[in-house]
């Protein structure tokens, strides 16, 4: 049978729980000064038109993608216990999206169709295994790089070693991994699952895991660049890319001490999990998470919003850097995530489903004067729509089959008309079929395709 399921969806205006202790009293004066958005932020200063031509006006352009950041734990957007005072004082000179999609909330799929412009369905990229058809595909850096500019990349953005869309690495090679072209999908009928995942023995504090690891080396080598690119080069796209707050949980313990005992549970009703929809079913099963203890699911949240102040502090030495540099005056910034994280909410954690927690991300735009700081745009866009205008934001042409929307008008005036529409796409594993989300307007729609009661689990190159 098929699956449909419309959502409303209301506008966001944060939920109000109790202030963080650090932050309660804090005067809007200390705030700008802590962050820098006093006179230090006067250095982020008019960089001339908002669509930069070829030449001088060109702006550079500062991308930070993190992974996995659920769009409500952030300080912007109206978390008030969260800590996050270097993403908050970006939001509080550009302008914030409340409601910014991926296109897919798997890592792979939804990098690679940003860097291509294109939805999921088109790229053929589903699952974590895959690339897009070939490696001179029109990208975002590609195309920047044909308009004058030098297309960067420190950090992960889950490429293929042999695969950089027309980045040039800097800080180290972060992009290692093989592409098989596999996508796994289970039998409709393979229910329940068994056990706990190990994931789950990753929710604690530590001083050393993979993801601080990754991400301490890309701020370095991100802060190496901005400090050693002299002024008069072409400009940049430089593009960061963090894992936080992606699991494992793992963070130093006073990350975690702040926010123990302080983040609310899921609300998951009596009988809510088994009127959950077939695929979330199998991916309940399929990522062995029926079964978490409420002790597990406290402490993951926990750990997770400390993990996210984490991160905040990195992007913090990276923006420090740049308002130290000659580029200053001169840099439009960017800051997103490939996808969410569904915190035990619904019943799940990681991503993979239509869920808000794991489809939508934040999206803070900052760095010209036509961007009026402390702004917020209400309607719905995506990651395809940011890359069409970074593309044209750098003088650029994108191609004409690109699926997303310019937002420069958009940006500039809250006025301007805007389509106020994102797609998202999920075929890859742990579930049986598949589904699809529009988002338009105040609604968001939920198509399951039809699984196929006892057939095998599939794997096709796509």
């Amino acid at each position: 049978m098929t699956v449909c399921h419309p959502i409303a969806i209301f506008p966001f205006h944060g939920k109000k729980t109790a202030a963080a202790p650090f932050i309660k009293h804090m005067q809007r004066r200390e705030f700008l000064k802590l962050t820098g958005c006093g006179a230090a932020g006067a250095a982020f200063a008019p960089w001339g038109a908002l669509r930069g031509e070829p030449g001088r006006g060109q702006p550079n352009v500062l991308f930070i993608m993190s992974d996995e950041h659920n769009a409500t734990v952030l300080g912007a957007n109206g978390n008030r216990i969260i800590w996050t005072p270097n993403l908050d004082g970006l939001a509080a000179r550009g302008v914030s999206f409340d409601a910014c999609y991926c296109n897919s909330p798997l890592c792979v799929p939804s990098r690679e169709s940003f860097l291509s412009g294109k939805y999921v369905s088109r790229t053929g990229v589903w699952g974590n295994d895959c690339e897009l058809p070939r490696a001179d595909i029109p990208s975002v850096p590609s195309l920047l790089n044909a308009a004058g500019y030098d297309s960067c990349l420190c950090g992960k953005m889950h490429l293929a070693a042999d695969r950089r869309y027309g980045y040039t690495d800097v800080g180290g090679n972060f992009n290692t991994s093989r592409k098989t072209g596999n996508v796994s999908r289970r039998p409709a009928d393979k229910l329940p699952g068994k056990g706990l995942s190990d994931r789950f023995d990753s929710f604690h504090t530590g001083d050393h895991s993979s993801i601080l690891q990754h991400d301490e080396a890309v701020t370095r080598g991100t802060v190496e660049f901005l400090k050693s690119r002299k002024a008069g080069e072409k400009p940049f796209f430089l593009t960061v890319g963090y894992l936080a707050p992606h699991f494992p949980l793992i963070v130093p313990e006073k990350y975690w001490k702040a926010y123990e005992g302080r983040v609310p549970m899921p609300n998951i009703p009596p009988g809510y999990l088994d009127a959950l929809p077939l695929n979330y079913k199998h991916m309940r099963a399929g990522f062995q998470m029926e079964h978490v203890p409420p002790e597990t699911v406290k402490r993951g949240r926990e750990l997770y919003y400390g993990l996210t102040q984490w991160l905040d502090e990195q992007v913090g030495q990276v923006l420090a850097a740049l308002r130290a540099s000659p580029f200053a005056e001169n840099t439009a910034i960017v800051y997103t995530s490939d996808h969410g994280e569904n915190m035990g909410e619904h019943g799940l954690w990681w991503k993979n489903a239509m869920f808000d927690s794991a489809t939508r991300v934040p999206l803070i735009m900052g760095g010209s004067p036509r961007w009026t700081g402390g702004t917020r745009r209400a309607g719905a866009c995506s990651l395809v729509d940011v890359a069409r205008t970074l593309v044209e934001l750098g003088g650029g042409t994108a191609p004409a089959d690109w699926d997303g929307t310019s937002m420069l008008p958009w940006l500039a005036s809250a006025g301007a008309t805007w389509k106020d529409q994102a797609i998202a796409e999920y075929y890859s594993h742990p579930i049986a079929s598949g589904y699809a989300m529009i988002r338009k307007g105040p609604y968001k729609y939920t198509y399951h395709t039809p699984a196929e009661i006892g057939r095998a689990s599939c794997r096709e190159r796509v």
